[in-house]
């Protein structure tokens, strides 16, 4: 019996471990993030989109969550896919490996109207000049252990180029 209850608690606090390991990483923590936006700028400049720059790290289990919820939602996806240009900046609050990297974060974070006040993930929404036109907590997005999809879709479908425009 003393053999189960151990086995059942090291199942019960390992699980969660297990499943975050199964979440795919999905930002890049080696790229420069200030390149890593004009570059989507440039792309959405070209396409009619926006940008949305989700702010986070690997770190972030509520980040990689966030990711494979929208990948493995069609519905969400194809709103993504029609009006934006998604991106993963990185950020992490305890490892700037030398100064020109804790300046790149600082300037990062500088373009993007200091996001990391409301928590991780963050959404910043940036029109194709590459202005800041809203920043989205996450935490209303969230339902339980996971996210909502009519508060996705509804923080998705606000912000596309037509929304804001008026068209």
């Amino acid at each position: 019996m003393k053999r189960i209850l151990i086995l059942v608690l090291f199942v019960l606090l390992t699980l969660p471990s297990i499943a975050q390991m199964a979440l795919k990483k999905v930002y890049n923590e080696d790229i420069n993030p200030v390149e890593q936006i004009d570059q989507a700028l440039a792309q959405a400049k070209a396409e009619g989109k926006y940008v949305v720059c989700q702010v986070g790290g690997n770190w972030c289990p509520w980040c990689l969550r966030f990711a494979d919820f929208i990948t493995n939602d069609s519905t969400i996806s194809q709103v993504i896919d029609q009006n934006y240009v998604y991106i993963h900046v990185n950020y992490n609050p305890r490892k700037d490996e030398d100064a020109a990297r804790a300046q790149l974060t600082k300037a990062m974070l500088q373009r993007l109207n200091n996001p990391v006040r409301f928590g991780f993930p963050v959404f910043v929404v940036l029109d194709e000049s590459g202005k800041v036109i809203h920043t989205q907590d996450s935490s209303f997005l969230e339902e339980g252990n996971g996210y909502n999809q009519e508060k996705v879709l509804r923080f998705f479908n606000c912000w596309t180029p037509k929304a804001v425009k008026g068209m």
